[in-house]
Formats: C-alpha cells, sequence, structure tokens
C-alpha cells in the first residue's frame, strides 16, 4: 500500500490558496475600474432606534 505524499498535499493546497487570491485580486481591480460600478451602501439604518440587548426583568427579584 502507497503512502500517502503530505509534501504533494501542502503544495497543491498552496497552488489553490495563490490561484483564489490572485483571483480575488482581479475581481477587486475590475471592481475598483468599473466606472458603472454602485458603490457599496450599508445594509443598516443609522436613523433606526436601538434596541435594548438584553431584555431586563420588570420586577425586582424575577430572572429570566
Amino acid at each position: 500500500m502507497a503512502k500517502p505524499n503530505f509534501s504533494f498535499q501542502k503544495r497543491q493546497r498552496e497552488q489553490a490558496k495563490a490561484a483564489k487570491k490572485q483571483d480575488k485580486l482581479a475581481r477587486r481591480a475590475e471592481r475598483a475600474n468599473d466606472p458603472n460600478a454602485e458603490p457599496e451602501i450599508p445594509d443598516f439604518d443609522f436613523n433606526a432606534p436601538a434596541a435594548p440587548a438584553v431584555d431586563a426583568p420588570t420586577e425586582p427579584g424575577t430572572e429570566l
């Protein structure tokens, strides 16, 4: 039975990671150079009222 070649597997992972990084950088450059691209707008509303993080018990001594 053949032993697994871990150095080959590591090299394959590193090459895949490098290719993914290059693709990501290319997409970013393409998006940055596109004059028709819409600017990214955050999905949240700054004017919305803030909700309490944790509901406080209404009566002393009660637990959630």
